[in-house]
């Protein structure tokens, strides 16, 4: 199994200096390299503390720049948000600094006043990001290229540089609804799965996937699905259940406060965010237990081992894109679950 790192650069409750959240994840990122990691994956959030990472392209920079062999994934680049073109080279010239070593997710978005701030209609949003993504795989593989589309129109442009990796880096998409995936699928797009569904929702997602993949004549041998979990690992399971808790609060807390609740009004995004789970958190009384129960992976590293090795039989859990939920879950997981479960790091396999 291959297993990267979803790298979120959360500032719970601002207790101490923020330049302190990006030097220990850049020394998880050191860990990283030296072990059997195949990527670090980062996470672009805007106008929040549950990860203050707006720009994953100039973190992912300065990983290129101290490492040699971790793959850079980005998950994801908010597309909708960003000039095509803009997005296209900054990601191009990433990988050539890299030496061929990014891995390009993509993604939609769906936080309100992200939306709001970038002045992107969340109606509009899916097209936007679909007409972006067109636009800068067009850019990669096109000498001189010309798009013309509803919401972005260039000709005779020549996007330089051009990616190391040919034809381009490997792609992902971030995709859970029924309409993503089968966008996904019929345009041949490997998939990245969601952090907040729970793992039998995980499941039926990935089997939907390889179905609409398989009606549009792809298929899902070969391919690495990334899927997202929430990890906590303690010496004892009472005591991963505690970080696993605060967790899960935190997570909750951030999405449900201020800014950076979701869109309330408009039905698509609303029905994107019932497909990622993300609904589920601003209702009932028992969110915290979903999420302790059903999302997140924790317990001691014995149990965790468990916890895995039944998840890649019952979901096809081939590439774990784990969040540590606390410093001492990712030395644990790093030192103790990582040996019974990794593969050695190998490059991804293109869509």
């Amino acid at each position: 199994m291959k297993v990267g790192v979803l790298q979120f650069f959360s500032w719970p409750d601002r207790r101490f200096p923020l330049p302190e959240i990006y030097r220990r994840a850049f020394q998880r990122i050191d860990v990283m390299e030296q072990t059997a990691y195949a990527a670090v994956w980062l996470a672009e959030h805007h106008f929040s503390s549950f990860s203050v990472c707006p720009s994953i392209h100039l973190v992912a920079a300065q990983i290129a720049a101290r490492t040699q062999r971790l793959r850079i994934g980005t998950g994801v680049s908010l597309a909708a948000f960003y000039n095509p073109l803009r997005l296209a080279e900054e990601v191009a010239l990433l990988d050539v600094l890299s030496g061929g070593r990014v891995n390009w997710g993509a993604g939609r978005g769906y936080q309100k006043g992200e939306f709001e701030a970038f002045g992107v209609d969340p109606d509009q949003s899916y097209d936007v990001f679909r007409e972006h993504v067109e636009v800068v795989l067009a850019a990669w593989t096109q000498q001189h290229m010309s798009y013309t589309g509803d919401h972005f129109e260039c000709h005779d442009v020549e996007v330089l540089p051009k990616p190391l990796q040919e034809p381009h880096p490997p792609v992902w998409m971030a995709a859970s609804s029924p309409e993503s995936m089968t966008w996904a699928a019929e345009n041949g797009f490997s998939i990245m799965l969601d952090p907040h569904s729970n793992h039998e929702r995980i499941g039926e997602k990935r089997e939907f996937y390889r179905e609409r993949l398989e009606s549009f004549g792809h298929q899902i041998e070969g391919r690495d699905l990334p899927m997202a979990r929430l990890i906590a690992v303690a010496p004892t399971d009472a005591e991963a259940l505690d970080v696993a808790r605060a967790g899960a609060q935190w997570t909750v807390g951030s999405h449900a406060k201020g800014p950076t609740k979701p869109v309330e009004a408009q039905s698509r995004l609303n029905t994107e965010r019932e497909e990622l789970g993300i609904k589920d958190i601003f209702v009932g009384d028992d969110v915290i237990d979903r999420y302790l129960n059903h999302v997140i992976i924790h317990g001691s590293p014995e149990r965790v081992i468990d916890e895995i090795t039944r998840l890649q039989d019952e979901i096809s859990l081939e590439y774990l894109l784990c969040a540590p939920l606390s410093h001492q879950s990712f030395e644990l997981f790093t030192d103790s679950v990582m040996p019974h479960v990794a593969s050695s790091a190998a490059l991804p396999t293109a869509s």
